[in-house]
């Protein structure tokens, strides 16, 4: 994987999320949440992504970039299918850089883990979405070479009844 180092001269490292890492990414998760606006709840959430991550065969692929300090950032992948395309395809879940890390290019060494795993597994596209807002995340997507396409999320939760399904 990919090493470096950010202001201040402290150095990073790119990796496969290790068990021992799933306290530090579940807090990268919630700084994230923080960044994109959004609710966090993280009751369960360790015993959860341990189980994802680390089980067999594995339901989430999950990157760290690793300091001396502690995790600077974190990428996650799942494999899914395309009905259209009639082929799979990685859905980047999550790509985060902590606050005072980015611009060191933390966030293009984890984006180089996961388009690594897409070739590996011959995997020919990888898609993900972002907050409208996100300028930043945006610029550093079309540096990329990325395409992007404009369409709605929607979210339902199964816990309450609708009358309208």
């Amino acid at each position: 994987m990919s090493a470096g180092t950010v202001r201040g001269g402290t150095t990073w490292r790119v990796r496969p999320a290790a068990l021992d890492d799933v306290d530090g990414l579940v807090e990268l998760c919630r700084e994230h949440a923080r960044y994109e606006r959004a609710e966090f709840d993280p009751c369960g959430a360790v015993d959860r992504l341990r189980d994802a991550i680390f089980s067999r065969p594995v339901r989430l692929h999950a990157w760290v970039a690793a300091s001396g300090d502690g995790l600077t950032g974190y990428a996650t992948a799942t494999a899914e299918f395309s009905t259209w395309d009639a082929r799979e395809y990685l859905h980047m879940d999550c790509l985060f850089v902590r606050e005072g890390r980015r611009n060191a290019g933390v966030g293009a060494a984890l984006m180089a883990a996961v388009v690594a795993h897409a070739r590996k597994y011959r995997l020919a596209e990888i898609q993900w979405q972002t907050p409208i807002w996100n300028e930043g995340a945006a610029r550093f997507y079309r540096r990329k070479g990325t395409v992007e396409h404009i369409k709605r999320r929607y979210f339902l939760d199964t816990d309450i009844t609708s009358q309208h399904l």
